[in-house]
């Protein structure tokens, strides 16, 4: 007998909705069909869509700080918000410390992580690629199943200088691992500030001010010319502008191993919500654009430019971003349970994206760019039975407390959707209903990956000869 056999729904199977029973045994979908046999729970998804569960591969989750302290969301509440949001998987980012090196960080991120209920991987933030972390502890996490090194091109004290980006590029294309990179020119953002400063310019809205679209256009088109010369593959995160985008477009034409990712915050939020009274709760990086950039990044996305949206979920209180001039405040917005409604909504309800592109963009490509499909990411006989039951025209008004992170503010308070999530299955677990989370602490996976065909380089470097 089956654990699950949902029925009555219209299911996301990857070649176009159908409408199919689903089965599950074991934590694993074990049948699509017609008439599949009642199994221990039967759940009735009439007039939902059934829906691969969310893989969010850009999630900053209790990244511990030198001096003992934590970033704010914890494994069990970023499980809570994520569970709500109907995503199921995440990739989170393990810290470096400078004149630390990462095996210590690992052993400590991964008991973190253990704690929660969200099944994860993870990224490996390099920011001191000494000789003894780039020949020692990097193959040694690598071996532990940790398969993306992440870059910074700015802020402090985590940015790289050109030739300490090409070291870790040719690291992780020895290991066989993706290299994931922030774009941004960090000596022309301090020559910006600093002027900004002495102006007298200090409010929010200025954040946008220091980083232009020029300075993610020049640092992007710079991560993607070094990644050439190398033969590594990348990904550029958190694509705000056509111009970064335009990037990433030109070096898929040349048959670069080059992907793109976006964000809601970029198709939803501008620039001028910064000049807010509480504008700092908009600050991220690259900043929010001006409201005509959202259809330039809507056509990326539908042109495969951008093939991943993730959440970039960093969460602080409304206490941590405020009382600051803009270069202090801490950068960064949660965003976990409102990826799916927002994208669902602002995506297919208003017909600028598919169902099929929708699943796509927040599960199946990120869990194949991560290594994890088909594992994760879709609906198919073999996979996690990570589900989700989708009510596809249920209007909700969205509040902080509906989403239920750790702190107490959503850049996205009173946005409406249409597009909820109902219930979320967690291989095959129930783990949230109507918004009431049932998850246990501690139930969650860590996901060791193993080397994968989709990040291995071409084999031709910048020059035309095998590296």
């Amino acid at each position: 007998m089956h654990d699950v056999v949902i029925r009555n729904g219209l299911v996301a199977a990857g070649s176009g909705p159908i409408r199919c029973d689903v089965a599950v045994a074991g934590g694993r979908i074990v049948a699509l069909g017609e008439n599949i046999p009642d199994g221990e729970r039967v759940i009735d998804a009439t007039g939902l869509l059934v829906l691969p569960g969310g893989v969010d591969s850009h999630c900053h989750i209790e990244e511990p700080a030198p001096d003992g302290s934590r970033s704010e969301e914890s494994f069990i509440t970023a499980s809570t918000t994520a569970f709500v949001g109907g995503t199921t998987t995440v990739v989170s980012f393990i810290p470096q410390w400078k004149g630390h090196g990462v095996w210590e960080r690992f052993v400590d991120y991964r008991a973190r992580a253990a704690t929660g209920m969200l099944d994860h991987a993870f990224h490996q933030i390099i920011t001191d690629p000494t000789d003894a972390v780039m020949q020692e502890e990097v193959p040694r996490i690598v071996a532990e199943g940790v398969r993306s090194l992440k870059v910074f091109l700015t802020y402090d004290p985590l940015h790289l200088t050109d030739a300490q980006y090409i070291r870790v590029l040719e690291t992780a294309r020895k290991l066989g691992c993706l290299v994931t990179v922030h774009c941004e020119n960090y000596e022309a953002i301090q020559w910006r500030t600093q002027r900004l400063l002495a102006a007298g310019r200090t409010a929010p809205q200025y954040h946008a001010w220091s980083r232009p679209p020029v300075v993610e256009r020049e640092a992007t088109q710079r991560a993607i010319a070094l990644a050439e010369l190398v033969d590594q593959p990348i990904q550029v995160f958190h694509v705000s502008c056509e111009e970064a985008a335009a990037e990433i477009a030109a070096a898929k034409a040349r048959g670069l191993k080059v992907w793109g990712e976006t964000c809601p915050q970029y198709v939803t939020l501008t620039a001028a919500d910064m000049a807010r009274p509480d504008g700092a709760l908009f600050m991220c990086s690259p900043p929010p654009r001006g409201g005509d950039e959202h259809a330039k990044i809507w056509e990326m996305i539908r042109r495969g430019t951008l093939d991943v949206i993730t959440s970039d979920h960093c969460a602080f209180s409304t206490s941590a971003k405020t009382g600051q001039d803009f270069s202090t405040i801490p950068n960064g917005i949660p965003g976990l349970a409102a990826r799916l409604p927002l994208i669902f909504s602002e995506g297919v309800s208003k017909g600028r994206i598919s169902l099929e592109q929708f699943c796509a963009l927040v599960a199946t490509n990120p869990a194949k760019l991560m290594g994890l499909y088909p594992r994760k990411g879709v609906i198919a006989p073999g996979s996690d039975a990570d589900i989700v039951l989708w009510d596809p025209k249920k209007q909700v008004r969205l509040t902080n407390t509906m989403m239920q992170h750790a702190v107490d503010n959503t850049p996205y308070e009173g946005m409406e959707v249409t597009g909820w999530p109902v219930a979320t299955l967690r291989r095959g677990e129930v783990v949230m209903q109507d918004g009431v989370v049932l998850a246990q602490p501690g139930s969650g996976q860590y996901l060791a990956r193993s080397a994968y065909d989709l990040v291995l380089p071409r084999g031709v470097t910048a020059d035309g000869f095998g590296a």
